[in-house]
């Protein structure tokens, strides 16, 4: 398939299957902000979120390469928390760097592009702090790999197996968008439903699709309003603007998310966490 086709359906099914997920972000908000809001809670809850997306993207134009490391890295943690659960950094670091790290240290070349595209900045190739972190992760993967093995948890072995000869196969965009729609969004969502402090409201993940349409709609028309300020081809453009929309939604999802571990009222005595994998 050529790249420009490539790129777009690829983007097509992370925008349609990744975006529910983030947008269940106004269920966790709403048992923290009703309660003092009444019904303005919505409007409590998206201007903060919304400004902090702004920011973020506006830092993009002003330091892209920075703000392309800090998106990495918010990226390698919350993956890593949703993959590893509490308790075990190493593993945090290795499953939650993943899919970052084998594109970068298997398809150099690829990976750049898609970053000199989602930077709107030039990038010919991986930079250095980028390739060292990706070291790095090859040199923590077997160790965590073999406490996993030790610990008898050969289901997260494999899965890390499987991913890794996913990430080998296919190019970084389309490894990415696996990992994201087929893991990551499914187990977000299924830890919600299973944590009625959380998001008292999303007891399924059928439940929780529905809850989620109004905030994907709002995301998506705002990208569409978005779309004129960025520059390129159409699966350029689109690119950068998902990637940048991601990136701007990710640090007001994992500030949310962080509070509302903190704050959420007990319910029965549930735990937060889920049972180790």
């Amino acid at each position: 398939m050529p790249r420009p086709l490539a790129w777009t359906a690829t983007l097509a099914v992370v925008l349609l299957l990744g975006i529910p997920h983030g947008a269940l972000d106004g269920e966790v908000a709403r048992p923290l902000l009703r309660p003092r809001f009444g019904r303005a809670w919505f409007l409590a809850f998206a201007v903060p979120y919304l400004s902090l997306s702004a920011a973020v993207l506006l830092a993009w134009r002003a330091a892209p390469e920075a703000v392309l490391a800090g998106f990495l890295a918010a990226s390698v943690l919350h993956f890593g928390e949703e993959d590893a659960g509490p308790g075990r950094p190493l593993e945090l670091l290795v499953r939650g760097g993943l899919s970052i790290a084998l594109p970068v240290l298997l398809h150099p070349a690829a990976t750049a592009r898609v970053f000199e595209a989602a930077m709107l900045a030039p990038m010919p190739a991986i930079p250095p702090w980028l390739q060292a972190a990706a070291l790095a992760w090859a040199v923590l993967a077997p160790f965590a790999v073999a406490r996993m093995i030790a610990a008898g948890r050969w289901p997260v072995a494999v899965e890390g197996l499987l991913l890794g000869l996913a990430f080998a196969a296919l190019p970084p965009l389309a490894g990415f968008a696996l990992y994201f729609v087929g893991l990551h969004a499914p187990r977000h969502t299924a830890s919600l439903a299973a944590d009625p402090r959380r998001a008292p409201r999303v007891r399924s993940t059928g439940e929780a699709l529905w809850r989620s349409l109004p905030v994907t709609a709002l995301t998506l028309l705002i990208g569409a309003a978005l779309w004129p300020f960025f520059p390129g081809a159409p699966p350029e453009r689109l690119l950068a603007l998902t990637l940048q929309g991601l990136a701007a939604l990710t640090l007001p999802h994992l500030l949310l998310d962080g509070i509302a571990a903190r704050v959420a009222p007990p319910v029965g005595g549930a735990s937060r966490h889920r049972p180790p994998r």
